[in-house]
């Protein structure tokens, strides 16, 4: 065997001759008489330590330890760094253990990085040192961690050598430790597992206490820094849920979830794991155990689909992006190490089930098993076995410099040129393109090994929510897809695949949510408010009772998806709707969903259970009202059929209740003979109703006998009725377990809230004959019979009413009362601004007053009658009783009104300002009202209502200025 002075070969230029001059002198003045030695070795050693301050810092901290390697011969040398390591168990004193780990690993991290830049190891070699080492330490380091228990008195004794230093307890090592293929600067991945009732634990004393203190001591012995440095990072959260459970974990525990939530990144994780540490014994029955769990003999095409995610979520090669050198990540980055990585794994999740010569924790010995076997052509194996070992290369320099963590290739010309050298570059130019060119070949060969197979990363990029820990790569596409928290939205999906809410926690429905992910994602970002979006479905998601169904709806059907995810950006009402009852969806899953908009003919209960109609009123509105909204915030619904839509709606729930709280206040008081009616007016009466619409109401009834009283309780007419409409109003406003339903204002009925709240006939008739006002005149024009006890009283009661409005009067007084009315709501209640569509000049209001001015006009002299305003203008036009052209711009003013208000009351909370909404709900405003762009509607919106104030002045104000 050679000693390693006469094997190491120069790695390449010196970038910095100014820096190696400078090594040089220390190096040799710290080294004393091997000067010689170290001269000797000067022409090989010059660029590595011109170019890696730490490497520099090793050979001077220590002045034998370079002179020593320099003259063993390298694997003797490592044998032995490997024997005193595990010798160090054994050191009685807990501080001078942890301080010979750290020197240990200085001298294994100098010899290692001689070896590899001086062409002495190839990579094998490289990574086989740096594991065994990681296995030499962490046993050391568990029988001290142990020996601490012992001390104190939590275990009775030391385990023996077969059974390790606790007994029932072991090491899994996992990643790129499990499968000897450590980088230069990795932390080691393992888990911590044990059998409570093996653990040798003192009387009275919690296993799982014990455990945990001997993990958290690793942590100490391993990772903790000293003006020595460390020995290595430790990761433990390849364990089973690491955000929820302790760091060492019971067996029967992890067995639990690997059965029932074990996801298929952790089948691939545990490709690699074998014992490292600890109950051999043990450990190893434990592995034996999980095999089913990580090679399945059988997969259907959804658990293959599911395992093909863990690589297609990586954004594959586009002719427009750029792969270059400058600051890449060679890791995870496109082109990088992961995606060989994830395309082997998942072939051999796949396969591996019934071939097992394609089982092996190595990438590239799978590798070769996959061409051999014939999955993967043997040019590709070929040239990925090339790539992967570059990059490796690559990484090891790259963290060679500073002892850095990193996989990424430095920004900096000057700090490249340095890794440029250790990989034996003279000119940054050609290594940058020698990188570009393998980060390109792995990510085309990549893409075409899964071409034509579902994309499931972002147009983006990446989104990979495998792992514990958040991938650089897909927290930047989350940023690029405007979340401003994307750690949080990264955390978030990863719990939803640890199977932690109902949705995902069977394997069915994580592996639809797998495929769901990125087109929520995408959802969010397409909706212009990512964050709201995201947030609201989370709670939507969260609310499942099980996913399964519903996302397969979702999946099957994109645009329905995105129409849901649309609502949750733009409309809390409804999100909140389906946060709280989920099964409002339900109303989607209708064949008919775009078809008419209709509600059922008649409600669906029986109204002898008062309390029972008042639940299932609430369910069928709840259901019946997420639907017209979402059909309004689709844009397949216009503003007449929401409204009539909402309206109808309104019909058939007092339809329901209305006899239900009439059998409630008969059951209470007794029967009483007579007849009731529910008069809608306002917008429940006009068919114009919004979401938030409240509903108008006024009851009228008629006594068979107006001295008669209830057969129980003995009440009169007045207070029969009264109760009825108490009831009632309860049964429509208070809210149940199953939510609210509407608010209800009883204020249009005669003499207002100075009047009973229960109206009789002959009162009706009296009042409107000689009391009522103007204003309350204009109201009646919408009035409307929902419901009545009898078809027959129905018909008297719409008769009353259209005699009242055809009782002659004077033209003049009732345009001068309107202008009137609205100059004094002018006043008091004036527009707050373009977007106050009710109150502004030209709103609502202004053509509301309109059509019910004129209908009251000529309404004694046969003209049009009809509780719609839409309706009425057209019936007013085409009866030739005002000017034409008005009454179109009124017509038109209105149905953009409507329509825009139709979805800003559906999508916005009372006040909120349009124009501060995000750009996407604007193109939606925009669509509803018919024009392409926002600025485009605001201008359209403007020259309606001027037109329709115009109007307004040229028919009232001219009448009654004329007093005709």
């Amino acid at each position: 065997m050679t000693r390693l002075l006469e094997r190491l070969a120069p790695c390449g230029p010196i970038v910095d001759p100014k820096a190696a001059e400078r090594a040089h002198e220390a190096v040799l003045k710290r080294v004393g008489e091997a000067s010689d030695l170290v001269e000797a070795a000067w022409p090989a050693l010059a660029p590595v330590f011109a170019a890696s301050p730490y490497l520099t810092g090793l050979a001077r901290r220590d002045a034998r330890r370079l002179p020593t390697i320099l003259t063993s011969e390298p694997g003797q040398r490592l044998d032995d760094i490997l024997t005193r390591a595990r010798a160090v168990g054994e050191e009685p004193d807990f501080e001078t253990a942890r301080r010979v780990l750290r020197e240990l690993k200085a001298d294994l991290h100098l010899l290692t990085a001689l070896c590899d830049l001086g062409g002495v190891w190839d990579l094998d070699a490289v990574t086989g040192a740096l594991t065994r080492f990681a296995d030499a330490t962490l046993g050391a380091a568990l029988a001290q961690a142990v020996r601490l228990e012992v001390d104190r008195g939590a275990l009775t004794h030391l385990g023996d050598t077969e059974a390790g230093p606790a007994p029932g307890l072991f090491c899994v090592a996992m990643g790129k430790h499990g499968a000897f293929e450590l980088n230069y600067s990795s932390d080691i991945d393992f888990s911590i597992f044990y059998a409570p009732e093996k653990l040798p634990v003192a009387e009275g004393v919690e296993p799982q206490g014990v455990a945990v203190r001997i993990a958290n001591h690793l942590g100490r012995i391993l990772q903790e820094r000293t003006a020595d440095g460390y020995v290595f990072r430790i990761d433990l959260r390849l364990r089973p849920d690491p955000s929820s459970t302790p760091p060492a974990m019971p067996l029967d525990a992890a067995m639990d979830y690997y059965e029932s939530v074990g996801q298929n990144w952790e089948r691939a994780a545990h490709i690699k794991a074998r014992i490292a540490a600890g109950d051999r014994r043990e450990g190893e029955a434990f592995l034996a155990a999980l095999q089913p769990f990580i090679w399945r003999r059988n997969l259907d095409f959804a658990a293959i689909a599911d395992i093909h995610s863990i690589k297609r979520q990586i954004h594959t090669y586009k002719v427009d992006d750029r792969l270059t050198a400058k600051g890449a990540d060679l890791k995870l980055g496109r082109g990088g190490i992961r995606e060989i990585e994830f395309f082997v794994q998942t072939q051999q999740l796949i396969l591996g089930g019934r071939q097992p010569d394609l089982r092996s924790p190595r990438t590239l010995d799978a590798l070769r098993a996959l061409a051999g076997a014939g999955h993967v052509t043997v040019e590709d194996a070929d040239w990925l076995t090339t790539a992967y070992q570059d990059l490796r290369a690559l990484e090891h320099r790259a963290q060679m410099i500073a002892d850095d963590q990193t996989h990424k290739l430095p920004e900096s010309d000057a700090d490249r040129k340095k890794v440029a050298a250790l990989w034996n570059h003279d000119a940054l130019r050609s290594f940058d393109a020698a990188v570009g060119r393998i980060l390109k070949g792995v990510n085309q060969r990549y893409g075409r090994l899964f071409a034509g197979e579902e994309e499931l990363s972002s147009r983006f990029g990446s989104l990979v929510f495998t792992g514990v820990e958040d991938d650089p790569e897909t927290l930047a596409t989350l940023k690029r897809m405007g979340f401003s928290s994307p750690e949080r939205v990264a955390a978030t999906i990863r719990s939803w695949h640890h199977g932690r809410i109902a949705a995902t926690r069977t394997e069915r429905g994580r592996e639809l949510f797998t495929r769901l992910a990125p087109r929520l994602l995408d959802a969010a970002n397409a909706s212009g408010a990512p964050d709201t979006a995201f947030n609201r479905f989370a709670d939507f998601f969260a609310s499942l009772s099980s996913g399964v169904q519903i996302q397969s709806l979702f999946l099957a059907q994109p645009r329905l998806f995105e129409l849901i995810v649309e609502v949750m950006a733009f409309a809390p009402r409804l999100a909140a709707t389906l946060a709280r009852r989920p099964t409002a969806l339900d109303a989607l899953l209708d064949p008919a969903f775009f078809g008419p908009m209709t509600v059922p003919e008649s409600p669906p209960w029986d109204p002898g259970d008062f309390e029972g109609a008042m639940d299932s009123a609430r369910r069928l509105f709840r259901d019946q009202s997420f639907r017209i909204g979402v059909r309004v915030m689709s844009g397949t619904a216009g503003a007449r059929d929401a409204g009539a839509a909402f309206a109808g709606l309104g019909d058939l729930i007092v339809r329901g209740l209305a006899p239900a709280a009439l059998a409630e206040t008969v059951r209470l008081g007794g029967e009483f003979p007579g007849e009731v009616a529910v008069v809608a007016l306002g917008k429940a009466g006009s068919r114009e109703m919004t979401a938030k619409s409240d509903l108008d109401l006024m009851t009228l009834y008629a006594a068979d006998d107006p001295t008669a009283q209830s057969a129980i309780k003995g009440w009169g007419a007045e207070s029969f009725y009264a109760r009825f409409t108490q009831r009632l109003t309860s049964a429509l406003s208070a809210p149940t377990g199953e939510g609210t339903l509407y608010e209800v204002d009883l204020k249009l009925r005669p003499s207002g809230t100075k009047g009973p709240v229960a109206v009789s006939f002959a009162a009706f008739e009296d009042y409107y004959a000689r009391e009522a006002e103007t204003w309350e005149l204009l109201a009646l024009t919408r009035a409307r019979v929902m419901w009545a006890s009898s078809p027959a009283f129905q018909v008297r009661a719409e008769a009353a009413i259209e005699a009242a409005l055809r009782r002659p009067r004077d033209p003049g007084k009732t345009a001068v009362d309107v202008l009137e009315m609205r100059e004094l709501m002018e006043q008091e209640r004036p527009g707050k601004g373009v977007w106050d569509l009710k109150l502004s000049p030209g709103g609502l209001v202004d053509i509301e007053f309109v059509a019910q001015y004129l209908q009251l006009k000529h309404a004694a002299a046969g003209g049009p009658l009809a509780q719609n305003t839409g309706e009425a203008l057209a019936a007013l036009k085409t009866a030739n009783l005002a000017d034409p052209a008005g009454l179109s711009s009124l017509e038109a003013a209105w149905r953009l009104e409507q329509d825009l208000s139709q979805l800003i009351k559906v999508a916005l909370e009372d006040g909120a300002d349009p124009e501060a909404e995000s750009r996407a709900f604007r193109v939606l405003l925009a669509r509803a009202g018919h024009v392409r762009e926002f600025r485009s509607l605001k201008t359209k919106l403007a020259r309606a209502k001027t037109e329709a104030r115009a109007a307004f002045e040229a028919i009232v104000r001219r009448d009654g200025n004329a007093g005709v």
